[in-house]
Formats: structure tokens, sequence, C-alpha cells
């Protein structure tokens, strides 16, 4: 039920964004006079709708995005010659980049403000101290250190030397230890396939255990998780909230051109047990956020953890949604907006040379680029709502 709950919650929270993005070109569109026929979330067959003046408002079949129609968005639309006046097309450059804009800044200052409410409401996590007492001990030995368990896996090296919850390491093969960072660096000096003795304090005493060192993608392992203390959240105010929400939005659009980097050398490892190895992997459907929403719901973590989280994966596809519509390529915002700049720049060129106008774009030059664009996109789209189907990521442990 946790899980049904998650993926509800994030599909409302996605046709909330939808909306809100198309809002972000329909209201600077009536406010400059365009004539908007339609707005409508989803495609396909209309379930409902009505009409408000105008514009007719409803929902379509197929809840993967939504739409805002303007008259005259293009040349290329044929129009009703009572409407010429009010189409797009017609329009100043500056009030046609707005309302090109307008879905962009509605997806970033919704994800802005979500920032803001999780900083003042919930609080901003803090790290806390990694310390060397045994938090979890892994019951298997992972395929990859970001699997999780599988059937038949090799019981883990802590588990069979009898780790337990709450011993704290002392000494790892001969080594004293007294933090976290001293003990990870014993674990990797260590061979894989080596028995070292572990010292832990267990019930105010030491107690000597030893363990074979597993090999996981080349690198030692022991299967225990380390406790962190003095970790929790601390609520802020709306300036500091302000700071916070502006520098997770950078964070967040540095990390995609990361994962845009990576993903061409990602896509061959979708399908493989590696594909959460590298940023480009980590890139999802909305079949795979909707998963990985109802894992954070159904997860035993606090009612703070969950909502932090949730929140985080809201924001991250606006921001998201916000950023690969800025890219200038038909048919995304900044698509059309590249063709408004472009209009601006060869008239004013024309002007300095003492030209006329050379006027619109001619679109029907474009459309094999949009088309190409178009089927990379739906392409991509599928691939990874294949990989989210057979291969989905899964939250850490």
């Amino acid at each position: 039920m946790a899980f049904l709950l998650g993926a509800v919650a994030f599909v409302l929270a996605l046709l909330l964004s939808v909306m809100l993005h198309e809002a972000g070109h329909l209201v600077p569109a009536k406010r400059f006079g365009m004539k908007a026929s339609q707005y409508f979330v989803g495609f396909g067959p209309t379930l409902w709708s009505f009409r408000r003046g105008e514009t007719e408002y409803g929902v379509k079949g197929i809840l993967l995005g939504g739409f805002v129609k303007i008259v005259g968005y293009t040349p290329l639309e044929e129009l009703d010659p009572a409407d010429e006046p009010r189409a797009f097309y017609r329009q100043k450059a500056s009030h046609r980049s707005i309302v090109i804009a307008g879905g962009v800044v509605m997806n970033f200052l919704f994800a802005f403000v979500l920032l803001m409410a999780m900083a003042m409401a919930i609080g901003i996590r803090e790290p806390g101290t990694v310390t060397t007492t045994v938090d979890k001990v892994s019951e298997c030995v992972p395929a990859s250190l970001t699997e999780p368990c599988g059937e038949g896996r090799p019981r883990s090296p802590a588990a069979a030397a009898g780790l337990r919850a709450g011993d704290r390491v002392v000494s790892f093969d001969g080594r004293r230890v007294s933090e976290w960072t001293e003990l990870r660096t014993a674990i990797d000096t260590a061979r894989p396939g080596q028995t070292v003795p572990v010292v832990v304090e267990r019930g105010g005493r030491e107690v000597t255990l030893r363990a074979r060192l597993a090999d996981v993608g080349g690198e030692s392992f022991l299967g225990m998780s380390a406790r962190v203390v003095g970790q929790g959240y601390e609520r802020i105010g709306p300036i500091g909230a302000a700071v916070f929400a502006a520098r997770g939005i950078g964070e967040t659009v540095a990390g995609i051109g990361q994962v845009a980097v990576d993903l061409p050398a990602a896509i061959p490892k979708l399908f493989s047990p590696e594909r959460a190895s590298t940023p480009g992997g980590q890139v999802g459907s909305v079949v795979g956020a909707t998963d990985v929403s109802g894992q954070i719901f159904s997860s035993e973590s606090s009612w703070r953890d969950k909502a932090a989280l949730y929140l985080s994966l809201v924001v991250s596809v606006n921001i998201f949604l916000g950023a690969l519509n800025v890219l200038p390529l038909l048919p995304l915002d900044g698509g059309h907006l590249a063709v408004v700049v472009y209009e601006r720049l060869r008239a004013w060129y024309a002007r300095r040379r003492g030209r006329p106008d050379p006027g619109l774009v001619d679109m029907t030059r474009l459309l094999p680029i949009t088309y190409v664009a178009v089927v990379l996109l739906i392409g991509l789209g599928v691939l990874l709502i294949l990989a989210d189907l057979v291969n989905p990521l899964r939250l850490p442990q």
C-alpha cells in the first residue's frame, strides 16, 4: 500500500508540474492578447473538459505531458482570417520570447519553492559523523557495490565472521582504528580473499573475529555499514532557505550536465548490473521515477527522510524538464526561442546593411531537423522505459 501511495503521489506531482509548465505559456499568451484555444493535460482522446471564454480546459487519456494550443504558433498553421491579428507569429519578438520561456521559468520556480519549503518545514539534513560502530551487517556478497542481495549469493565476510550491529571496530588486520576513514583505508589496503583479524568492542570487552574478505568489482568487501551519529535536520529561515534553494538548483543543473556528457557511454550499461555505477546510467524515465517514489514511501526511513527524498525527486524532475526544454532543438521551447533570436539577429544585420527586414524564418526548412530531434527524443524515452522495466534502479540500502 505504501509503495502504491508513493507511485500515485509522484504521478500527481508530475501532472502538477506539467500543468504549471503549460500555465507558464498560457498566462503570458493571454496577457499579450494572443488566442489560446486549448489547455490540456495529457494527449490523445479527451476524457473531460470545459470551456471558459475562448479556451477549452481539460484532461486527455494519455497522461504523458500536456499542451497549450496558441493560435498561429508557427506560420505553417492555417488560420481563420479573424484570428490573424492575434496569431502568435505576428506578435512582437519580446512577447513571443516571454511566452516561449514561460514554461521553463515555471518549472524552475516550482523547484525553487519546493526547496525553500523543504528547508523551512523539514529542515536541512546535517551529515553527522561516521563512526567505526557497526550499524548493519550485509547478509550477502552482492554482484556489484550498487546491487542488493540476491538469491544464491554467498554470505558476506562480516556475517560469516559473526560481526553484529552495535559492535565497535577497534582494530582491523592489526591496525588500530578510531575513525571511519581509518577503517575504510584499512579495508581498501587489504587484498580480496585475505583472511584478516577484526577486533571489536562488544559488551565492554574486546572480541577478535576473523573475516575472509570478498572481491566485489576488484575491491575488498567486508559487508558492514557504519553508524552515523549527530545526524538530523535543522530548519532554517526564509533567507537561508532561498540561498539553499538557489544552490540546490545550481548543483542539480551541473549534475544534469554531467549526466548528459556521460549518458552516451552509459547506454550499453542500461540493461546490466553496472547500470547505476555512472551518472548517465542513473537516468530514468517516468516509469523509473514512479518506481523510485514508491520505494521511498515503502522504505523503513523516518517520515522526514521520506518527505525530503520525495520532494528532492519532484524537484529534480522539474529541473530536468526545465533544462531539457532549454535545448535549442525544435519542437522544444529552446528551439522556438532560438528561432526568435535568429530572426532578431538577422533583422539587426539587415538594418546594418541598409536592407529590409527578412521577416519570419521559413519553418519548412527546419522540419527535417525537427523530425530527427523528435525521433531521437522518443527513441531515448522508449529505451529508458524498457530499462526501467527490465533493470530498475534501486534506492541505496
